[in-house]
């Protein structure tokens, strides 16, 4: 039985990166809306309350049964946590003077495990506007900032489990010493063992599929990308040639990509057919100018070629998908009653007439975990490191409309930036890299020849998540360089510009 905590989500900003900060600990985790209910199962070893926009002095200020939950399991309770808990047991929480938000010092008034291995002064991160101004009787103050009477408290008494409440934010990166902390609640007061590991969850993933999926065959799309990927070597490692992949050729992928991708799954052993759909593809987006029209034209063809390719497989009752956590817990209100996860969400959004059930062997994981699982498996590097890409793929990154030829300069173009930035060890700098080829033609000098070209611009973001991006600042001689190269080698191309626009208020993706 896997170890787990539990983090009920008052609908903070960074509720996130609290699971991401106990997943770091070799801990598995899971999220679940504060209202959701859940069962005190064998291997659940603790409770984190985390954050929230309320405050706990609001007429419906959401809340939970902490005196029920203790007399299980350890809890943590993390800014508004700390504050319901405080409220919950008796205690005072008011405005305060003024919104307490930035940096702050920890001074420690007593020896606690939570605490344990914390600097006196360590720095801490504070994003609220309520304060505990006093706690309730049997609780004691285990730490102060200069300017709050209690940043950390706990329960007294034995007659429970531990009770903590820390009125700072540990799971950020500003709280430098944070980690520790969470550390110290998950080992030295829930327990854990801290052996959730990338090899511990391919074993059990293997061995879950297996049981899931029975004697019965499997078709999933695949797009090349990560996450389908790594998703379709676990249901392989699981039930081999029973998993049936089906890679569409859409016409506007990466250069060479049909190839390439076919290639690595035939070394992963994969059984994946590849379907070389572009002709239609390019019908159907002739003369389409419009982002969302062109959108909609992709998602809808991949769909008739995904059921026509899949009606050739006889007795398939699963449909394996990529989904991955962010997804799951982005579907699910912490406002409301929860909702169902987006529905199908790596292959387009196919029809519910395929009744077909769901597997999805990472939906508990997040973006970085499932790198470490696909290297864990053996994917090569090269394809588990590889950047985002958009699902309409090169169709977004042409401005107006879609042609053939449009998008073999955009792949040639495309094709040269990548590969250099892979050359001068710039790839990984980045989150995301990319071409979009402009419908804008400019005057140019060739030699002694005039040329009327196309125009590209250039694209790289550093980011985390891709909720929000920088625009890379690549060194200047570099872009000179791509500049120079795309311009001498394609030919078409004659000018090229470097986007430096952040998100927001820009996009990652033009289109």
């Amino acid at each position: 039985m896997t170890e787990k905590i539990l983090i009920l989500d008052f609908g903070s900003q960074y509720t996130q990166l609290i699971a991401r900060a106990v997943r770091e600990a070799n801990v598995y985790c899971e999220i679940i809306p504060y209202h959701q209910s859940f069962t005190f199962e064998d291997g659940l070893k603790g409770i984190i309350l985390s954050g929230s926009p309320f405050s706990v002095n609001e007429e419906k200020a959401p809340a939970v049964d902490i005196a029920a939950f203790i007399q299980r399991l350890p809890v943590l309770g993390i800014c508004y946590g700390a504050q319901l808990t405080a409220k919950c047991f008796g205690g005072r929480v008011d405005k305060s003077n003024k919104r307490e938000y930035g940096r702050a010092r920890l001074q420690r008034q007593k020896d606690d495990v939570l605490l344990k291995d914390i600097s006196d002064g360590s720095q801490v991160w504070m994003s609220h506007s309520d304060s505990i101004v006093a706690l309730p009787e049997g609780f004691e103050i285990l730490a102060t900032t200069e300017s709050i009477p209690v940043a950390a408290f706990r329960k007294t008494g034995n007659d429970t489990h531990p009770l903590y409440g820390i009125q700072f934010h540990p799971e950020v990166y500003h709280s430098t010493e944070g980690k520790k902390v969470l550390k110290n609640f998950l080992v030295q007061i829930c327990g854990c063992k801290q052996d959730w590991t990338p090899a511990s969850f391919v074993t059990e993933t293997v061995a879950h599929l297996k049981q899931q999926i029975g004697d019965h065959q499997v078709i999933m799309a695949l797009s090349g990308g990560v996450d389908s990927t790594v998703a379709a070597t676990l249901i392989h490692k699981a039930i081999g040639d029973r998993l049936h992949g089906i890679f569409v050729d859409n016409g506007v992928l990466r250069k060479d990509e049909f190839e390439k991708v076919l290639h690595t799954y035939r070394q992963l052993g994969l059984n994946v057919k590849g379907v070389d759909a572009k002709g239609l593809f390019y019908g159907e987006l002739k003369g389409k100018t419009d982002p969302e029209a062109k959108r909609k034209v992709i998602g809808k063809l991949f769909i008739d070629v995904f059921q026509e390719e899949s009606q050739q497989i006889a007795g398939v009752k699963f449909l394996g998908q990529g989904t991955i956590y962010p997804d799951v817990i982005e579907s699910v209100s912490v406002h409301g009653p929860s909702q169902t996860i987006k529905s199908h969400h790596n292959v387009g959004g196919l029809p519910d007439t395929m009744h077909l059930e769901l597997v999805e062997p990472l939906r508990f994981l997040f973006k970085d975990e499932v790198r470490k699982v696909g290297l864990e498996l053996g994917i090569p590097a090269d394809m588990i490191n590889r950047h985002p890409f958009p699902g309409p793929g090169l169709a977004i990154r042409i401005l107006g409309e879609v042609t053939e030829e449009k998008v073999q300069l955009l792949q040639a173009a495309d094709d040269i930036y990548i590969q250099e930035l892979k050359k001068h060890n710039l790839y990984s700098t980045v989150w995301q890299a990319g071409t979009i080829l402009l419908p804008v033609k400019s005057v140019g000098v060739m030699g002694d020849e005039r040329t009327y070209e196309y125009t590209v611009a250039l694209r790289a973001v550093t980011s985390v998540d891709g909720m929000t991006a920088d625009w890379a600042h690549l060194p200047y001689e570099f872009l000179a360089h791509i500049s120079n190269e795309i311009i001498n080698n394609v030919r078409g191309i004659n000018r090229v510009v470097y986007d430096i626009s952040s998100k927001p208020p820009a996009t990652i993706e033009w289109e």
